[in-house]
Protein backbone atom coordinates (compact mmCIF):
# COMPACT_ATOMS: atom_id res chain seq x y z
CA UNK A 1 0.00 0.00 0.00
CA UNK A 2 1.66 3.37 -1.19
CA UNK A 3 1.61 5.99 1.66
CA UNK A 4 1.06 9.74 0.56
CA UNK A 5 1.76 12.53 2.88
CA UNK A 6 -1.05 15.27 2.73
CA UNK A 7 0.88 18.62 3.40
CA UNK A 8 -1.86 21.73 3.18
CA UNK A 9 -2.18 24.21 5.75
CA UNK A 10 -6.27 24.08 5.29
CA UNK A 11 -7.70 21.35 7.63
CA UNK A 12 -10.80 20.79 5.20
CA UNK A 13 -8.20 20.25 2.36
CA UNK A 14 -6.24 18.08 4.08
CA UNK A 15 -9.07 15.84 5.45
CA UNK A 16 -10.82 15.65 2.15
CA UNK A 17 -8.04 14.70 0.09
CA UNK A 18 -7.24 12.15 2.95
CA UNK A 19 -10.60 10.74 3.40
CA UNK A 20 -10.58 10.59 -0.75
CA UNK A 21 -6.97 8.68 -0.74
CA UNK A 22 -7.87 6.44 1.66
CA UNK A 23 -11.13 5.23 0.07
CA UNK A 24 -8.82 4.12 -2.66
CA UNK A 25 -6.39 2.52 -0.38
CA UNK A 26 -3.61 4.65 0.37
CA UNK A 27 -1.76 5.13 3.61
CA UNK A 28 -1.85 8.64 4.24
CA UNK A 29 -0.20 11.03 6.40
CA UNK A 30 -0.38 14.34 6.90
CA UNK A 31 1.29 17.89 7.89
CA UNK A 32 -0.05 21.36 8.04
CA UNK A 33 2.87 23.47 6.75
CA UNK A 34 6.05 23.64 5.17
CA UNK A 35 8.36 22.71 7.90
CA UNK A 36 6.11 19.90 9.41
CA UNK A 37 6.27 18.19 5.39
CA UNK A 38 9.66 17.98 5.59
CA UNK A 39 10.40 16.85 8.93
CA UNK A 40 7.50 14.00 8.14
CA UNK A 41 9.88 13.24 5.11
CA UNK A 42 12.85 12.69 6.81
CA UNK A 43 11.29 10.50 9.49
CA UNK A 44 9.01 8.54 7.48
CA UNK A 45 9.94 8.90 3.55
CA UNK A 46 6.17 8.92 2.04
CA UNK A 47 6.02 7.44 -1.49
CA UNK A 48 4.35 10.84 -2.90
CA UNK A 49 3.53 14.18 -1.94
CA UNK A 50 0.17 16.31 -2.59
CA UNK A 51 1.75 19.59 -1.68
CA UNK A 52 -0.14 23.08 -1.28
CA UNK A 53 1.77 26.08 -2.32
CA UNK A 54 0.40 28.80 -0.47
CA UNK A 55 1.60 27.79 3.02
CA UNK A 56 2.64 30.30 6.09
CA UNK A 57 6.39 29.94 7.33
CA UNK A 58 8.05 27.58 3.83
CA UNK A 59 6.09 27.99 1.02
CA UNK A 60 5.21 24.78 -1.52
CA UNK A 61 7.86 26.20 -3.69
CA UNK A 62 10.53 26.34 -1.09
CA UNK A 63 9.45 22.89 0.57
CA UNK A 64 9.70 21.10 -3.14
CA UNK A 65 12.96 23.12 -3.85
CA UNK A 66 14.26 21.39 -0.29
CA UNK A 67 12.70 17.72 -1.19
CA UNK A 68 15.15 17.87 -4.67
CA UNK A 69 18.00 18.86 -3.02
CA UNK A 70 17.74 15.74 -0.57
CA UNK A 71 19.04 12.55 -0.85
CA UNK A 72 16.67 10.65 -3.22
CA UNK A 73 14.42 13.63 -3.16
CA UNK A 74 14.69 13.57 -7.06
CA UNK A 75 12.95 10.80 -7.13
CA UNK A 76 9.56 11.13 -4.98
CA UNK A 77 6.56 12.14 -7.05
CA UNK A 78 5.08 15.43 -6.05
CA UNK A 79 1.50 16.72 -7.16
CA UNK A 80 0.72 20.62 -6.59
CA UNK A 81 -2.47 21.90 -5.41
CA UNK A 82 -2.83 25.37 -5.70
CA UNK A 83 -6.17 28.45 -5.41
CA UNK A 84 -3.50 30.46 -7.30
CA UNK A 85 -3.50 28.35 -10.41
CA UNK A 86 -1.84 31.35 -12.86
CA UNK A 87 0.74 30.22 -15.48
CA UNK A 88 3.47 32.23 -13.12
CA UNK A 89 2.54 29.61 -10.19
CA UNK A 90 2.69 26.75 -13.01
CA UNK A 91 5.54 27.47 -14.01
CA UNK A 92 7.57 27.80 -11.32
CA UNK A 93 6.30 24.96 -9.86
CA UNK A 94 7.01 22.65 -13.43
CA UNK A 95 10.83 24.53 -12.86
CA UNK A 96 11.31 23.24 -9.27
CA UNK A 97 10.52 19.97 -10.64
CA UNK A 98 7.11 19.18 -9.84
CA UNK A 99 5.38 16.06 -10.99
CA UNK A 100 1.77 17.16 -11.93
CA UNK A 101 0.33 20.49 -10.81
CA UNK A 102 -3.37 20.96 -10.18
CA UNK A 103 -5.78 23.36 -9.36
CA UNK A 104 -7.99 24.34 -6.91
CA UNK A 105 -11.16 23.49 -6.74
CA UNK A 106 -9.60 20.08 -8.62
CA UNK A 107 -11.33 17.03 -9.49
CA UNK A 108 -10.82 14.50 -7.14
CA UNK A 109 -10.58 11.56 -10.30
CA UNK A 110 -7.95 13.57 -11.59
CA UNK A 111 -5.96 13.10 -8.78
CA UNK A 112 -6.73 10.40 -8.32
CA UNK A 113 -5.57 9.16 -12.10
CA UNK A 114 -2.44 11.17 -11.34
CA UNK A 115 -1.27 9.32 -8.14
CA UNK A 116 -2.21 5.97 -9.71
CA UNK A 117 0.09 6.92 -12.84
CA UNK A 118 2.77 8.34 -10.86
CA UNK A 119 3.40 5.36 -8.35
CA UNK A 120 2.57 2.26 -10.77
CA UNK A 121 5.00 0.27 -10.96
CA UNK A 122 7.82 0.73 -13.04
CA UNK A 123 7.58 -1.65 -16.70
CA UNK A 124 9.98 -4.28 -16.63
Amino acid sequence: MAHVLVVDDDAAVREYVGDLLELEGYEVGFAADGVSALEAIDRERPDCVVLDVMMPGLSGHEVLARVRQADGGADLPVVMLTAAADEAQAWQACNGGVDYFLAKPFDAEELVRCLGYLLAPAPR
